[in-house]
């Protein structure tokens, strides 16, 4: 099979980029761009506060590379967003030179296109979260170290204890527990027990403990010197204890009040989707491996690696037992999730293995493909319909599909039509899909009126808004103030409010002007009932910004 392209990577990364004419989703990741607008402004990089108050969640490094890009580029979309784009290139880079060490140069690049070009990329290149850049970190820690095995040069093993320290800097001990997984069940499986107790690595620990100092101080000198402080309704709590216990190893052990009750097949349900359309193409690959090592009583050949199963399949149950789970906290194992499937699919075309699954895989892979095109197009023309010109650009691009589809030399047709598809539906999911579901996130088209228009933001509260409001504060660079009573509007000259506060100014006398209105949705809670236009009146509402006289 040739080599994947080179211009195919700069393709997805302008494809990547063009996300940020995306405004930022409410909640997480509008919180997370406010919280850097605020550092920001402050200049206080050692203390982490959102919207004036405490906050004690993720670790501060999304918010110090965001804050300092911002610093560049201004509070914007590209401010924030533009760290994170580098980082999911990086990663797709520490992939390539991962999957190369092991298979070899085509398998590399396969590899990172199918990490590249799986669903939860493009969601984590658009919906900027923690786990893009942790995810950057945890693969490019596991290459240089892996590098470091082969080749003994301490550049290696030190730029990857680094890159752990980076990584619990971005979404704590989950940085280090991975790599941990990923080596440890190689190692274990080869009997290699030598590699276990190494003298360099405790210089490792050095270093990742001392690129923890600068947050750890922040921590300290912010919650465990001031007990009073009550968060989450308890007062002494030790911020540092949070970061390095309660809020990883806590939720396994029930320390965390955090919990959603649900079980361990939660992730895996979810990677039906977010590592579409190569998750039917993994599943089968882990099974393959898993087969396989037990053919062989649980011992690996020297030439053989199970630190990408290894590390996926461990890590998958340590977060799946945790008491409190989301969709993306799996993001972190993709990598690992590419190269596998990246192997089954070389061992397919080039070394013409299980030549029956693939007789089953290919119109299954096409199926998958030609519905997820379909769907697209479903988006454009019946849920937000486009004008008729952004119609015939993707039927220009199915042209293309089909075209590949229909070549009977090609080789690899089963790897190319996969990517090129998934591809092409996020061309059109980033340039027409989000930005007209965006149009109903009230709180950036709300604060971007605020911000243009030079409103006061001192002189601006919200009342009776049933949405989130992260991103309000973003975009009109100021703190929108809620309240929830009218006794206290006449401190405001403007007031954001929906149908029910309107009603409540015009019962007790107040006069006002409508300065902009519009429909709003929580659009991250999706609903049968709002992608039907036909039944969406009955679910969006409508916001009003207004003017008191």
């Amino acid at each position: 099979m040739p080599k994947v392209p080179f211009w195919v990577f700069i393709f997805i990364a302008l494809l990547y980029f063009t996300a940020i004419r995306v405004d930022t989703m409410d909640v997480d990741a509008s919180q997370y761009a406010e919280i850097s607008r605020e550092m920001l402004k402050s200049g206080d990089y050692l203390h982490v506060y959102d919207r004036g108050l405490n906050y004690l969640d993720k670790p501060p490094f999304l918010f110090w590379v965001s804050a300092a890009s911002m610093k560049v580029f201004g509070v914007n979309n590209f401010g924030y967003k533009f760290p994170s784009i580098l980082f999911a290139l990086l990663a797709l880079y520490a992939t390539y030179r991962l999957a190369r060490l092991f298979y070899g140069e085509v398998t590399g690049r396969m590899a990172a296109l199918v990490l590249a070009s799986c669903q939860g990329m493009f969601l984590m290149t658009n919906d900027i979260r923690c786990d893009t850049i942790l995810m950057a970190w945890v693969i490019t820690a596991v290459w240089l170290i892996q590098e470091w095995h082969g080749q003994c040069k301490p550049k290696y093993i030190l730029l990857g204890f680094a890159a752990i320290g980076f990584g619990m800097m971005t979404k704590g001990p989950i940085a280090l527990m991975v790599p941990v997984f990923c080596f440890a069940s190689d190692w274990a499986l080869k009997r290699q027990w030598r590699n276990f107790f190494r003298p360099v690595y405790l210089l490792g620990l050095i270093i990742i403990a001392v690129l923890l100092v600068p947050m750890s101080i922040g921590l300290y000198q912010q919650f465990d010197l001031h007990p009073e402080k009550i968060m989450e309704g308890k007062t002494h709590v030790s911020g540092l204890r949070f970061f390095y216990w309660s809020q990883s190893f806590g939720r396994i052990t029930g320390e965390s009040p955090w919990k959603n009750d649900v079980d361990i097949t939660f992730l895996f349900q979810n990677m039906l989707w977010s590592f579409l359309p190569w998750i039917f193409l993994f599943v089968p690959a882990i099974v393959i491996n898993i087969i396989q090592l037990l053919k062989q009583k649980l011992r690996l050949q020297p030439q053989q690696e199970w630190l990408c199963t290894g590390g996926f399949l461990i890590t998958y149950l340590a977060l799946g037992s945790s008491s409190y789970q989301l969709p993306h906290y799996i993001f972190v194992a993709y990598p690992f999730a590419a190269i596998v499937t990246a192997k089954l699919l070389w061992d397919i075309v080039d070394g013409e293995k299980y030549k029956m699954f693939l007789r089953v895989m290919r119109p299954l892979q096409v199926a998958v493909s030609f519905l997820l095109l379909i769907a697209s197009l479903v988006l454009m023309v019946y849920v937000f319909p486009q004008k008729p010109m952004i119609i015939v650009v993707w039927f220009a691009f199915f042209a293309g599909w089909l075209f590949i589809a229909l070549r009977k030399s090609l080789k690899g047709k089963i790897f190319w039509l996969t990517a090129s598809a998934i591809i092409i539906v996020n061309v059109f999911l980033n340039n027409v899909v989000y930005p007209a579901l965006l149009q109903y996130q009230v709180g950036s088209q709300v604060g971007r009126y605020i911000h243009k228009n030079d409103i006061p933001i001192n002189e601006i509260a919200s009342y009776k808004v049933h949405d989130a409001l992260n991103s309000i504060h973003f975009y009109a660079q100021g703190v929108v103030r809620d309240i929830d009573t009218l006794t206290v509007i006449q401190d405001s000259k403007y007031l954001l409010t929906m149908d029910d506060g309107l009603k409540d100014l015009q019962k007790s006398g107040h006069s006002f002007d409508i300065l902009n209105q519009g429909q709003s949705f929580k659009v991250s809670e999706l609903t049968p009932e709002f992608i039907n236009p036909k039944t969406r009146s009955n679910e969006v509402k409508k916001y009003y910004l207004v003017r008191l006289k």
